[in-house]
């Protein structure tokens, strides 16, 4: 659904078509940090709402969680789409939907599961997944596309192997996660039997509830070690999580724990293949591995915005901010700011202060699945040039049209194996 904007400078962030030319976009968003950092946008079809481009301001909101809040629509939509979506019974409840108490009685269900000392203990595994990946490579005989050939399948593999779900269920689970966060590209909307979009979108949560209905019955009757057993017994004031909950529980964690990742593993290989003294520094310094990663994720941003609620009147960076108004995060825009990283319009594997993305957010609301992201890229990359003696572009980098997980969705290499 299209949107009449009062400002058409508001177009970048609220239009999924802009999103696939980043350069073009880092050049508009550059601009408006420079000249108005906290940009009011509003017309037809879209609620007003404040666009937050400075980091500072973006990490101030984000550890304010007791003044702006997560809600209901705490993802950017025209507001038609909204009303039809909840008129058609969609009613996402996940982590990324909840605040206060809610969403710390939810976050504790899993949460374990995420710290560092867990997320160790699932290294032998990734490493396994990556050199299996990095085998594809040398099958695949020298040409491929990395992000679809490479990237999303082993992403998509170390979160399914994570959640208990069978190799041979993968290629499903795919298909469902590009049907909710890729369904604004036309290449991942197919719409088959379906008249429109709204349609195919309600058919894949029905897809998901069915599958996942069937894995909880089966964790709670055989309880395994696995992230699918967690959630299908999780309880949240001492009652069993009812399925609308668990099913959106289920929703976040595969299509996040793979989409983003993909995303930034992707754009990371993107600048890296153009950039022969990164590679080389990296295959010098193994131990640059972490820092390349949180490099990569900084650069891509896969994560475009969130939207959070002022609870109270209030000021963002010096400008008022009323009870009930809105304002909308936007991470790839703050993640080059040039007041926190020094040449921020460069990727460095070696910078300093890659450290200051604010990628995974702030506070309360830090992503859960962050240390798993960072292990997965920082596992890939080194592994990746250490196997090619050669890597190079092969074709046109393409992007998603999408304004909340977007990033590299098409990368052609051409390449040499050691």
């Amino acid at each position: 659904m299209q949107v009449e904007l009062s400002d058409e400078r508001g177009r970048i962030f609220c239009d999924p078509q802009a999103w696939t030319d980043m350069d073009a976009w880092h050049e508009q968003a550059a601009e408006l940090r420079r000249t108005e950092p906290i940009l009011r946008v509003e017309g037809v079809g879209l609620s007003p709402l404040y666009v937050l481009t400075r980091h500072a301001d973006v990490f101030d909101v984000s550890r304010r969680s007791d003044v702006f809040f997560n809600t209901q629509h705490s993802v950017l939509m025209p507001d038609g789409q909204l009303e039809m979506l909840q008129g058609m019974g969609i009613n996402p409840k996940t982590l990324i939907h909840m605040d206060g108490k809610e969403h710390n009685d939810y976050r504790h269900v899993t949460n374990d599961w995420f710290k560092p000392a867990a997320v160790r203990t699932r290294q032998d595994d990734i490493d396994a997944i990556a050199d299996e990946y990095v085998q594809k490579l040398a099958d695949l005989g020298g040409e491929c596309d990395f992000a679809q050939d490479i990237a999303v399948p082993y992403t998509l593999r170390v979160i399914m192997s994570i959640f208990g779900v069978p190799q041979a269920d993968e290629r499903m689970m795919l298909e469902l996660t590009q049907g909710i966060f890729g369904a604004a590209d036309p290449e991942y909307l197919d719409l088959g039997a379906f008249s429109d979009p709204f349609e195919y979108l309600t058919s894949t949560i029905g897809r998901f509830d069915d599958y996942f209905a069937h894995l909880t019955a089966d964790r709670r009757a055989h309880p395994t070690d696995d992230l699918a057993t967690v959630i299908a017994n999780g309880q949240v004031d001492g009652c069993p999580l009812e399925r609308h909950a668990s099913l959106w529980y289920y929703i976040i964690v595969a299509t996040a724990g793979h989409d983003t990742t993909s995303y930034a593993l992707s754009g990371g290989v993107n600048e890296l293949i153009r950039r022969p003294e990164q590679v080389r520094a990296l295959r010098e310094d193994p131990s640059l591995a972490d820092n390349a990663a949180l490099e990569s994720i900084r650069w891509s941003s896969p994560v475009r915005s969130f939207l959070r609620y002022a609870q109270a009147d209030t000021e963002v960076g010096g400008h008022p901010i009323a009870e009930g108004e809105r304002v909308l995060l936007c991470y790839p825009a703050a993640n080059r700011d040039e007041a926190v990283f020094e040449r921020a319009d460069e990727f460095d594997v070696t910078r300093p202060d890659a450290g200051d993305l604010i990628s995974f957010g702030v506070g309360v609301h830090y992503c859960l699945g962050s240390q798993f992201a960072r292990r997965e890229v920082r596992t890939f990359l080194p592994k990746l040039f250490d196997a090619v003696a050669e890597i190079e572009p092969a074709g046109d980098t393409e992007y998603t049209a999408s304004t909340f997980v977007s990033g590299v969705k098409h990368l052609p290499v051409r390449y040499r194996m050691k």
